[in-house]
């Protein structure tokens, strides 16, 4: 099984969320990825629980919800109630991350740790096989449209060699800077599910773009299985 798509939010027209919500959806996204920052963390404000419920009502899909804020523990709680069914906390920010991590699973939510671009893989070391996911950051969070850091690539598939080594299941989600030009590159590091926000939100053909994205992955994916 290859990678799949999960089309970040925050690069929608908020005007038309749940018609671009559909629109990624008939494009074949795995996923919705929804991007919560706090002018904190990251020097940004976005959307919180009230958002993310919305989303919940118009879409079948998961719910992807990647907490760019500090003091996570506050809120994993109201994003479980309004539908999240991943949710992912920074390791920079949590102090008692298995705590954290077990408080978000005792929800009945996949739980995710994610690193930034310059924090080591190490930081992961006691807490990988409880992970549900590890998402890498491939830009430095706060801003959609940034380009790719080329190293996280390498990143990558350091993880996903410890994981098949260690024999977990624990999968691997990259977001920032995935582009149509990258997107081989990247799906061939080994990552299971790639976040894309403004290389998908930002073209005149939403649903075609998704489809597009899906249908290269699963060309890709294909071509691997031969080998």
């Amino acid at each position: 099984m290859g990678a799949v798509i999960a089309p970040s939010i925050l690069s929608a027209d908020f005007a038309r969320l749940g018609a671009e919500i559909k629109d990624v959806e008939a494009g074949g996204a795995a996923l919705i990825h929804v991007d919560v920052m706090d002018g904190h963390f990251v020097p940004n404000i976005t959307i919180g629980p009230a958002v993310t419920a919305a989303v919940r009502k118009v879409t079948a899909l998961p719910v992807d919800c990647h907490l760019m804020i500090e003091e996570p523990d506050r809120y994993i709680d109201a994003f479980a109630k309004a539908g999240a069914d991943m949710i992912s906390v920074h390791v920079e920010v949590c102090r008692h991350l298995e705590r954290t991590v077990s408080a978000i699973k005792d929800h009945g939510v996949k739980a995710g740790v994610v690193l930034n671009p310059a924090t080591p893989l190490e930081s992961l070391s006691e807490i990988l096989p409880e992970a549900d996911f590890v998402l890498l950051m491939s830009v430095n969070p706060g801003f959609g449209g940034q380009k790719l850091i080329p190293s996280v690539l390498d990143k990558v598939r350091r993880l996903r060699a410890t994981i098949d080594r260690l024999g977990l299941s624990t999968r691997i989600e990259i977001d920032g800077g995935v582009t149509k030009d990258n997107l081989e590159e990247v799906a061939a590091t080994g990552v299971d599910m790639i976040v894309a926000g403004s290389a998908i939100f930002g073209s005149d053909d939403v649903r075609g773009t998704t489809q597009a994205f899906v249908r290269r992955l699963a060309a890709l994916a294909q071509q691997g299985n031969r080998v």
